[in-house]
């Protein structure tokens, strides 16, 4: 089959484009032809060899995609050929870790793409647990764009974050697939969402999510505009995908008992921030990672009743990973860039 790989770690120059082995199907799998695969954050600093230095080589990066059923293992029989499926971007390895919670916890969990092979290619190997019927009646190219977004956005929001009709949510990084998938999360569960973006360019396409503030935060200070936007009240849940000084920032802004939702850390793996009005607010900082079937069951509803839609910034040819890489590492995507074999 053909696949997108790299044999080492780099700039996006590394990729090649080659004919590699068909993976193996084994009991209890599915093998699918892949329509379309999703590019994550994640990718880029995979690539980079930020995440994983133990890689071995060639490697196909990728978690999310949207494929077919091709073939099934021995016992596999949950699936018709040529079905539709949308495969869970991570899962446990081991069968006595599939009731782990949270599953992202779970001694062997894996994301497709860290250290097996994942979706920049034409087939793809998932046990037929871990698969979703794709019922979205979307094209390919759309659904690819919502795996990995979707799992990791209704947890944080809906499960850590605990948002409710009503709150008032700030979601950092708006534009990205993950922030605007997020921005629709927490609008589908009746929140107000106040959204930060870097560049005015981005500002149209956030406020069309449903965003009822955005905030450049290149010209304009977050802080300022969302104490005086709540009248100082501040937000009741801030979700950060960008970490670093955003994280400390995002504190002023969080209402006593308030809870800031940590997921990311495009501008910064450290911080620093005062404990004392923290401990006297009684703030919550949580940490999430990731979802699990039943998040991606709840969005994909969200997705077929029309609540939430996907975000999709180009669609590139598989032989073109290298185009893609160089737009997902300048920040450029509005929304989810893909790759189609």
């Amino acid at each position: 089959m053909k696949a997108s790989v790299i044999n080492q770690f780099g700039e996006p120059s590394v990729f090649e484009y080659v004919d590699v082995n068909l993976p193996e199907l084994n009991a209890g799998e599915v093998r699918i032809k892949i329509l379309a695969a999703g590019l994550n954050r994640l990718d880029h600093y995979l690539r980079l060899g930020n995440v994983n230095p133990d890689i071995s080589f060639p490697h196909i990066l990728g978690s999310d995609a949207a494929g077919v059923v091709e073939a099934n293992g021995p016992g596999s029989s949950r699936f018709q050929i040529g079905e539709r499926v949308i495969p869970l971007p991570g899962y446990p390895l081991e069968p006595e870790d599939d009731d782990f919670e949270p599953m992202t916890a779970a001694p062997s969990y894996l994301i497709r793409g860290v250290a097996e092979w994942g979706t920049y290619a034409e087939y793809m190997v998932v046990p037929e647990k871990w698969l979703v019927k794709d019922e979205t009646g979307l094209a390919p190219e759309l659904v690819a764009t919502l795996p990995m977004p979707l799992v990791t956005c209704v947890r944080a929001i809906k499960r850590v974050g605990e948002v409710k009709p009503g709150d008032t949510v700030v979601i950092h990084g708006a534009a990205s697939g993950t922030g605007s998938i997020s921005v629709q999360v927490a609008k589908a569960l009746g929140a107000k969402v106040i959204a930060t973006i870097r560049t005015p360019e981005k500002e149209s396409f956030v406020s069309s999510l449903g965003a009822d503030l955005v905030i450049k935060t290149e010209s304009e200070n977050f802080v300022e505009r969302i104490k005086d936007w709540t009248a100082g009240q501040g937000a009741d849940v801030v979700l950060d995908n960008l970490g670093g000084r955003f994280l400390s920032d995002s504190l002023q802004v969080l209402k006593p008992q308030g809870i800031l939702v940590s997921m990311g850390m495009v501008t910064g793996t450290e911080t620093a921030f005062e404990l004392f009005p923290f401990f006297l607010a009684q703030q919550q900082i949580r940490g999430t990672f990731m979802g699990n079937l039943q998040d991606l069951h709840w969005g994909l509803e969200q997705i077929k009743a029309g609540t939430i839609k996907p975000t999709l910034d180009r669609v590139y040819d598989l032989r073109k990973a290298q185009a893609a890489h160089t737009r997902l590492a300048a920040g450029a995507a509005l929304g989810t860039l893909v790759l189609q074999p």
